[in-house]
C-alpha cells in the first residue's frame, strides 16, 4: 500500500511548490511525486531513518543557545526535497548576481563619492548612525572593487509563488555547508532522483569559493595563504567553519592565531 495518495492531498491557502491541486503535481515535481507514491510506509520510514543516521555519522550539527547552555543538535532534514524548475532558477540566479553587483557598488559608493547620499536616495543620518560603517575604509579600493565576497540572500515565496529576497547577509553569510551536506544526504536516501541527470550539481561550490578568495590576493600569481576565521568551537556555525576549511584545504584559525606585524602584513602563528 502506498504511503502517499496525492488525490487526498490538502492544498491550503498558500503557494504549494509540490502540488497545483489535489492529485495534480506541478510539472517540475511530477517525477518526485510519482516516485514517492510508489514507496510503502515502511520503505519511506526506512529512508527517513537512513537520513537521520547519515546526519549523525557525518556530524552535521548546529548549536542552540538556550538558557545560557549551548546544545549541539543534529541538523533537521526533510527527505522530501524542494524542486525549483530550471527556468525559474536561471531567472533567480541572474537576479541574485545582479543584486550582489549592485550591493558592492553601493558599498563602494559609501566609501568614496557617496552619490547615494548626495542624491538623497539614502538619508545621511542613516549612514552617520550605522555602527557598521568604518571611517578607516574611506578611500580604500579593494581588489576588483569587491567589498562583499560572499552573499547569503534569503529567499521567500509570495502567495502567487513569486520569489523575493527577504534580506541579504553580507557580513556573516552562513548556511552553505548545510546545503552541500543536504544534497549529499539526499543522494544517499533518494538516489533514484539523480538517475536522470536532470538535477544541477552543487559540488563545485567549494572550488569556486577557493578560486574567488585566491583571486583577491594582493600578489597575483603567488600561492595565496587563505584561512577560515572562526570564533571557536562554541560558535553556532562552527560546523560550517570547520567543513569549509577542510573542503578547501586551508587552515581554520581563531583571532588569537593571527597577528599584524610592523610591515602591516597579517601573519599566522605556528607551533614552530
Amino acid at each position: 500500500m502506498s504511503q502517499v495518495n496525492w488525490n487526498n492531498y490538502a492544498c491550503r491557502d498558500f503557494y504549494d511548490e509540490l502540488m497545483a491541486a489535489p492529485g495534480q503535481p506541478r510539472e517540475s515535481a511530477g517525477e518526485l511525486c510519482n516516485m514517492l507514491a510508489r514507496f510503502s510506509a515502511e520503505e519511506l520510514a526506512e529512508r527517513k531513518t537512513a537520513a537521520e543516521i547519515a546526519i549523525r555519522t557525518m556530524g552535521i550539527t548546529f548549536t542552540v543557545y538556550s538558557e545560557g547552555a549551548m546544545i549541539d543538535r543534529a541538523w533537521p532534514f526533510d527527505i522530501v526535497p524542494r524542486i525549483i524548475p530550471t527556468n525559474e532558477w536561471r531567472k533567480t540566479e541572474a537576479g541574485l548576481k545582479q543584486r550582489v553587483q549592485a550591493l558592492n557598488l553601493f558599498i563602494d559608493d559609501l566609501y568614496h563619492d557617496q552619490k547615494v547620499i548626495k542624491d538623497k536616495v539614502l538619508p545621511a543620518e542613516v549612514l552617520a548612525q550605522s555602527v557598521n560603517f568604518r571611517p578607516q575604509c574611506v578611500g580604500i579600493n579593494p581588489p576588483h572593487g569587491v567589498w562583499a565576497h560572499v552573499c547569503g540572500s534569503d529567499l521567500v515565496r509570495d502567495g502567487d509563488g513569486t520569489l523575493y529576497v527577504l534580506e541579504d547577509n553580507l557580513r556573516i553569510p552562513s548556511g552553505v555547508s548545510y546545503m552541500l551536506e543536504n544534497r549529499n544526504v539526499t543522494k544517499r536516501v533518494l538516489p533514484e532522483l539523480f538517475a536522470s541527470g536532470k538535477i544541477l550539481p552543487v559540488d563545485d561550490y567549494v572550488a569556486q569559493l577557493y578560486d574567488m578568495l585566491a583571486s583577491m590576493s594582493p600578489r597575483p600569481g603567488d600561492d595565496p595563504q587563505i584561512v577560515v576565521l572562526t570564533p571557536g568551537i562554541y560558535n553556532s556555525a562552527y560546523f560550517e567553519h570547520a567543513y569549509l576549511a577542510q573542503q578547501m584545504g586551508v587552515e581554520l584559525v581563531q583571532g588569537s592565531d593571527l597577528l599584524v606585524d610592523d610591515d602591516d602584513v597579517v601573519y599566522m602563528r605556528t607551533v614552530e
